[in-house]
């Protein structure tokens, strides 16, 4: 009996022990899943976004302490350039494909605020993609997710233009959406920092027919040209700038959304150029790019040092613009030293 009994016993720690071992090699196979499954997450979702942006650099570039080159050089200004983040509205945007955009730019944003430290980031329009038409409380959703997805220590200046699809083409837009953009966005047009100029354009209200908008648009480009050339002329005209006091005597830099006229992008180059088949096909004024007259007029105006400007033409259609080539500006007055075209942010625009 104590056999027997002592068999069975046996027989059940046996019966235990065998049925212990497939549940501890299933626990250790779904541990191991997890863990790699968790590493790639943690790879594709956060440390890529390290590995890529760990490479750019800021170049080296000397910085007199005015624009006539007199005194020592000042820390170069970092200025960070972005165009068309396009965050998804509540009628064409699907919820997975808003979240799965948005994650990506926040992530990138994130990861380039904290690796490069910029100073000042511009983004040249197209913030949003329903703005043309979205109703208060849909702009309400989509500006706190901007300010949720681009937050930014307060020693980071932000500076934003508007698109047509913030405040709509010509046609569309109106008063209360440019009122409603500059309420999130700083209205100011000038901006001025480590004696560089920053003019910003509202080129949707470049459209040259005389409407109020465009006729306040003007008006306001004036009076910068004014400010401009007082500043220039400060030394052999002293007090003709009145109480504002001088701005830096440099050629400003000027930010807008629709690129300056050139008939295609044949002379376009760079990494993210369009296809060359692509080049050739001319584009539309007042649409794809602003018209002859207005840019002629922004020309006239200012002697450019550079021009960045989002909404690429084609898709793909971006990059550096050789001097010359890039718009109509009317000799004596030179094109901008460098014109630069930005890609989107977020892909299918």
């Amino acid at each position: 009996m104590d056999l027997t009994l002592g068999s069975s016993r046996h027989t059940m720690a046996v019966i235990r022990l065998g049925s212990g071992r497939p549940p501890t090699r299933r626990a250790f196979l779904l541990l191991k899943l997890t863990a790699v499954t968790l590493s790639v997450l943690l790879f594709c979702e956060f440390l890529i976004y390290y590995g890529v942006i760990v490479r750019c650099h800021w170049p080296e570039v000397e910085t007199p302490a005015d624009g006539r080159g007199r005194g020592p050089p000042e820390p170069a200004l970092r200025a960070m350039f972005l165009a068309d983040t396009h965050l998804l509205g509540a009628v064409r945007g699907h919820w997975l494909d808003k979240l799965r955009r948005e994650w990506q730019m926040e992530r990138a944003f994130q990861t380039a605020l904290w690796l490069l430290q910029p100073e000042v980031v511009f983004i040249l329009g197209d913030v949003f993609d329903e703005g043309k038409w979205s109703s208060s409380q849909a702009w309400a959703d989509d500006v706190g997710r901007f300010q949720t997805m681009f937050r930014h220590p307060a020693h980071v200046q932000l500076r934003v233009v508007a698109g047509n699809h913030d405040v709509g083409f010509h046609y569309q837009m109106n008063t209360y959406k440019i009122k409603r953009f500059e309420k999130v966005f700083n209205p100011e047009r000038l901006f001025s920092w480590k004696g560089i100029n920053f003019v910003l354009v509202n080129s949707v209200a470049m459209e040259g027919d005389g409407c109020d908008i465009c006729s306040g648009a003007e008006a306001e480009l004036l009076e910068i040209s004014r400010q401009l050339n007082c500043s220039r002329e400060q030394e052999h005209h002293p007090g003709r700038c009145g109480d504002g006091g001088p701005l830096p005597a440099s050629a400003p830099v000027l930010l807008q959304h629709f690129p300056l006229y050139r008939r295609s992008d044949a002379h376009c180059s760079g990494e993210d150029a369009a296809p060359p088949a692509e080049r050739g096909i001319p584009f539309q004024e007042r649409y794809d790019v602003l018209s002859q007259e207005a840019s002629r007029k922004v020309c006239a105006r200012w002697g450019m040092e550079s021009d960045f400007l989002g909404r690429a033409a084609t898709p793909g259609g971006v990059g550096s613009v050789p001097d010359g080539h890039s718009i109509a500006c009317p000799l004596p007055r030179p094109a901008p030293a460098q014109e630069t075209h930005l890609p989107p942010l977020t892909s299918g625009y």
